[in-house]
């Protein structure tokens, strides 16, 4: 395996460009995993942890940039205010030591449908900033996802940034796991709002991350803006909710179990985030 650790990022975009077979790696949190326990060997590591300019934020016209190099722990400890959801998120992934080494795009590149920072993402609306020798583009969250541990990156490319939308309403993540800490999700959910517009993510409960439209529709239409959260339309947009996802039996937990768990995480974080709602308007 050859390893491969550029000083710049104007360096690892020519090396990715002369070895697309090489993985990425910022933490290594997923990929050292993988290649500890032989279930996969990559020809090449990509090490971009020295990558200085990967390890910065911006805030800019309401939206954060937040560099791939950027760790869960500083994303928790600097910008929990602005991304509420996603720093929620972020508290539930591993031990401390893998929330000092890990990034979301670390999260992105491995695509695992049980990855915690997707439900936010999604929920919130964010792009992915791609980059090659070639050029950049904007990556849309929602055609992020192509399959299982699968992206839209062309083999040439790497994540530079994530861009999310500041938060301008309350945003909530919720996830089960087989025990409290330290544990990859059985299923996950995130919800966000923003003015009128709901959001929606789904965790670990089909081949690819995903949001439930219908259920964002329904409740955007539905809602008593001004008023109580009425019961009924909690229970259906939990309903529609469960509806959108398409969960397998795996070691971690059954389809039913994964089905009923979504209906009943949406219809509480849809809770907590009206009474912040309400405590605010």
């Amino acid at each position: 395996m050859d390893f491969l650790r550029p000083l710049t990022w104007a360096e690892a975009l020519e090396m990715k460009a002369e070895r697309p077979d090489a993985t990425p790696i910022q933490g290594g949190t997923d990929v050292m995993v993988e290649i500890n326990l032989d279930k996969g060997r990559p020809t090449a590591l990509l090490d971009l942890a020295a990558v200085a300019e990967l390890a910065e934020w911006t805030r800019d016209n309401g939206t954060v940039r937040l560099g791939a190099g950027v760790s869960y722990t500083r994303l928790i400890a600097e910008l929990a205010g602005d991304l509420p959801g996603l720093a929620q998120a972020s508290r539930t992934v591993g031990s401390p030591q893998i929330r000092n080494r890990g990034t979301v795009a670390g999260n992105l590149g491995a695509a695992s449908p049980a990855g915690d920072s997707h439900p936010p993402l999604l929920a919130t609306g964010a792009e992915v900033e791609a980059e090659s020798v070639r050029g950049s583009r904007m990556i849309a969250i929602t055609d992020f996802y192509r399959g299982v541990k699968r992206n839209a990156l062309e083999p040439d490319e790497l994540i530079r940034a994530v861009r999310i939308p500041v938060a301008t309403g309350p945003q909530y993540f919720s996830k089960i796991g087989t025990r409290n800490a330290m544990v990859i999700a059985v299923s996950s959910f995130a919800i966000a709002f923003d003015g009128r517009r709901v959001g929606t993510g789904i965790g670990s409960a089909a081949p690819t991350p995903r949001r439930a439209p219908e259920a964002e529709a329904f409740l955007e239409s539905a809602l008593d803006w001004s008023g109580p959260l009425d019961a009924d339309v909690a229970r259906r947009f939990g309903e529609l909710v469960r509806d959108a996802a398409a969960p397998i039996d795996d070691v971690r937990g059954t389809r039913d179990y994964r089905l009923h768990s979504l209906a009943v995480m949406a219809r509480r974080t849809l809770t907590w985030a009206w009474e912040d709602h309400l405590r605010c308007a």
